[in-house]
């Protein structure tokens, strides 16, 4: 398989590689079964709420990795919530979760800590990889602007790619040569977030287009703050959309380096995230007056095909989406 690698990857990949080396190597903590349960059952429900399409796609993993990756979910939920929804002390409320989730015997009320605890423990997931979402979601504490697509990946990283690695690590996979893929995966995803929530983002005092791509596509600030949709607008969100389809082409082929008992998983959280660019797509890029989603309804239609691509075809490398 080709591992190639953008320029703008290779940082990325030097600080992915390094996680490798913090994997955790200890006994699952002693931890009363019940409450556990409680615990695994909180972050289950936290998941449910927050991202129906996340809820959907770990349904199909087996029961304990199930459990492993809603805690995973619920810890970096919890984590970005401080973020954006800050109290007086933000960074300091920050690195006091940020010690919590990480310690042995968390306290018996901290449900998301225990659960994710457990998981860290029983999946071997590197610790480096949680320090360095930390790391990421506090960018949005201090900064509200990226000047080029390179630094925009950068954070991408730090807030997305670091989940998609610790979620490796609970799937199962056979090497270092799955890393690229993971880093790519999650870079995807990041971006089809932000081109989502361009108007969500831009209330909250954020945005997270690069700078530089909007001069070029002869737009400004005062565009985005009125929210006109017009020809420059939808050239320059054609190039977003285009870009972010080409690193789910390369991300996708990864899913064969995965344990195969977790790569339907994986490709239809994958496939669905993708999805929502068809959706901005069709409303002519108007991401200022609607969320763009897909239904449930629609997220079932297209599962069978996801399917048929994970399980019989495979993801053809450099064009691994539909």
């Amino acid at each position: 398989m080709s591992t190639h690698s953008a320029p703008w990857e290779n940082k990325l990949l030097d600080w992915a590689y390094q996680g490798l080396q913090h994997e955790l190597a200890r006994e699952c903590p002693q931890a009363d079964g019940v409450l556990l349960a409680q615990a695994y059952d909180y972050c289950r429900a936290i998941t449910r709420k927050n991202s129906r399409t996340f809820y959907l796609a770990s349904g199909f993993l087996s029961p304990s990795k199930r459990r492993a990756m809603r805690a995973l979910y619920a810890f970096c939920r919890a984590s970005d919530d401080i973020v954006d929804h800050p109290s007086p002390s933000p960074q300091a409320d920050l690195e006091a979760w940020h010690q919590e989730a990480i310690a042995d015997c968390p306290p018996s009320n901290r449900l998301i800590a225990l659960a994710w605890m457990d998981a860290q423990a029983a999946y071997r997931i590197p610790s480096l990889y949680a320090d360095q979402l930390i790391a990421g979601l506090s960018q949005d504490l201090v900064r509200t602007r990226y000047a080029t697509f390179e630094e925009l990946t950068t954070y991408c990283y730090g807030v997305a790619s670091t989940v998609g690695l610790m979620a490796m690590h609970i799937i199962g996979f056979s090497g270092p040569q799955a890393i690229p893929y993971a880093v790519r995966l999650g870079v995807a995803l990041q971006l089809t977030n932000i081109l989502r929530d361009v108007a969500e983002d831009w209330a909250s005092g954020r945005l997270y287009l690069p700078l530089e791509e909007l001069i070029e596509f002869g737009l400004s600030l005062d565009d985005i703050a009125r929210g006109q949709v017009d020809d420059r607008w939808r050239r320059f969100m054609r190039f977003q959309i285009d870009r972010v389809r080409k690193l789910y082409g390369q991300a996708l082929p990864g899913v064969s380096t995965l344990r195969p008992d977790g790569r339907f998983a994986i490709s239809a959280a994958a496939e669905l995230y993708c999805a929502i660019l068809d959706d901005i797509e069709v409303h002519d890029m108007d991401v200022f007056h609607r969320r763009a989603h897909v239904s449930t309804q629609g997220k079932l239609l297209l599962l069978p095909g996801i399917w048929w691509r994970t399980c019989v075809t495979g993801y053809e490398e450099g064009n691994g989406t539909p």
